[in-house]
């Protein structure tokens, strides 16, 4: 394959597996943090969870990034906060997280 061929190929295959936010996303890498504008008063945050899910090349996604799934893995029954966090490699490869923080 010659070199425009590659360098065509990886930007059409670029957008497959990126991870958007209000920060936006970088063509060849981007890592974000963000929140979700969920926070509840009177509630501590002594306890973190973390629930995650994987893209490749926009074609096989796995994971639980659910809410539910954050809180069980940091024992949490009361939701203080819910961040976003992201990484995206050049659109290849890309992790989405939700943390969850509370008691």
């Amino acid at each position: 394959m010659t070199r425009i061929g590659l360098l065509l190929s990886v930007l059409f295959l670029a957008n497959c597996a990126t991870v958007g936010s209000r920060m936006g996303t970088g063509l060849l890498y981007t890592n974000v943090k963000d929140y979700t504008n969920v926070e509840f008063e009177n509630i501590g945050t002594s306890k973190a969870g973390k629930s995650c899910g994987t893209n490749i090349l926009g074609l096989v996604t796995t994971g639980n990034t659910s809410i539910d799934a954050a809180k069980k893995k940091g024992g949490i029954t009361k939701v203080a906060t819910v961040d976003f966090e992201g990484t995206s490699i050049l659109g290849l490869y890309s992790t989405v997280c939700l943390v969850v923080r509370g008691e």
